[in-house]
């Protein structure tokens, strides 16, 4: 029997990506582990491994092809069983994710994923907005027997629902008629075109929206529009944390590391995260998640977005080893060499503009983190000690928090752990 292979969702933000390129042709046999198919994300190239055996049909999508939707057939395996179709992560957080790069040269991680597929309608989510995983055999069982698939638990790769899971189902999995459980959801807002906003053609060259701008277009828009938001923004004084930092470097020098502000910011903050548990939280439909580490997403400007890779665990490392990752990280950040796991996830972000003389500045919220804090740059200013007028060296931060998770009370105790560890940098090793 033939059996169509979908186009993945190598990550939770993907709707389409690039076939780029082929690893097996028509007729070529596959095993399970097998490298099939290099598919352009929006945020890195990624390998996709077959999951099954079987022939190669036929290639449906040519190498090279743009802007191929998610869940779309690309090729035709013929076999008896599963597809050997890729096996996708369940969800995993973001970043602001926390998006494709028009130049840089592909990065290239081993992936082995399903596509995200749901009943007859073939929405990628169920009726809760969660992602469904089943293979087409899977599927395509269960539009036969008008089951619900966000229903059942899977038993295949990464919880996939395969075939016995659909053969085996209750009753009560029946797909509910449509247009029930509920009002259907609002109509996306029409954005007008630039000859209704009347802007005239040949006033203006089009740049095409690639992937990376159109996954971080619509996760910022649906971040500002739908999460409660607030700002907090307080001034630090951080002469001792530049002199503390210049007697760490002279100590790291022979081992070739050296700790930049940011390195300290971000450790600053997973301690205080520590100190202020109820700030390094998510918001889910489900509850309060409380996490048990501060992963700290640091955002890298790369070309045509962002990124948020992320120091894990980031309260129980050193300064030096903070510097070492963060500095790797940005670099295979701006080539697209990093791995899914390295940028997906997080519990709280860092945006730091400092470096570019932006005194002060309130960042948008990388869902599903509770709080992103903004680092404005270091400069002299007036200040008033004792009743006396001096100069001290002031940075402004703003934290941005989902008043769902973080409220106004939480926020000001967290900044309030966070200023005494960057004004009294001592107290980041005691």
């Amino acid at each position: 029997m033939s059996i169509e292979i979908l186009m993945p969702a190598l990550s939770p933000t993907m709707e389409e990506g690039t076939l780029a390129k082929w690893h097996v042709k028509k007729g070529d046999v596959v095993k399970s582990g097998d490298v099939i198919a290099e598919i352009e994300t929006d945020k890195a190239t990624m390998e996709v491994e077959a999951v099954d055996e079987g022939t190669i049909e036929d290639i449906l999508v040519p190498e090279g092809t743009e802007n191929v939707k998610v869940n779309s057939p690309i090729a035709k395996l013929s076999g008896e069983g599963e597809a050997a179709t890729p096996a996708a992560s369940p969800k995993a957080e973001a970043a602001p994710a926390p998006t494709k790069a028009e130049q840089p040269a592909a990065a290239t991680a081993r992936a082995s994923a399903a596509p995200n597929v749901a009943p007859v309608a073939k929405s990628v989510q169920s009726a809760e907005g969660q992602r469904v995983f089943a293979s087409p055999l899977a599927r395509r069982i269960a539009a036969q027997k008008n089951l619900d698939l966000s229903a059942l638990k899977g038993s295949g790769p990464h919880g996939r629902i395969i075939k016995r899971d659909v053969e085996g189902a209750p009753p009560g999995a029946a797909k509910a008629p449509a247009g029930a459980g509920g009002a259907a959801a609002s109509a996306p807002r029409q954005v007008q075109s630039l000859a209704q906003m009347g802007i005239p053609d040949g006033s203006y060259d089009l740049v095409p929206l690639d992937g990376m701008r159109k996954t971080v277009a619509r996760r910022l828009t649906e971040s500002f529009r739908d999460v409660p938001h607030f700002p907090l923004t307080i001034d630090l004084e951080i002469d001792a944390l530049l002199a503390g930092r210049s007697k760490i470097n002279a100590l790291l020098e022979k081992q070739g590391v050296k700790v930049s502000v940011n390195d300290l910011v971000i450790k600053a903050a997973a301690l205080a995260l520590k100190q202020v548990p109820e700030a390094n939280a998510s918001y889910s439909p489900e509850g309060i998640a409380m996490h048990h580490h501060a992963d700290i997403a640091m955002a890298v400007a790369i070309d045509g977005g962002l990124i948020t890779p992320i120091i894990r665990a980031a309260e129980t490392k050193g300064l030096g080893t903070i510097a070492t990752e963060a500095k790797d990280l940005a670099a295979r950040a701006r080539t697209r060499k990093l791995k899914p796991e390295e940028f997906q996830g997080g519990t709280f972000s860092v945006s730091n503009l400092g470096m570019f003389g932006i005194k002060a500045f309130s960042s948008i919220l990388n869902e599903p983190q509770g709080a992103i804090l903004s680092v404005g740059a270091g400069e002299q200013r007036p200040v008033v000690k004792n009743g006396q007028l001096a100069i001290a060296t002031v940075m402004t931060v703003t934290l941005t928090c989902d008043h769902r998770v973080v409220d106004g009370a939480i926020g000001a105790r967290w900044l309030q752990a966070f200023k005494i560890l960057i004004e009294d940098p001592i107290t980041m090793i005691v």
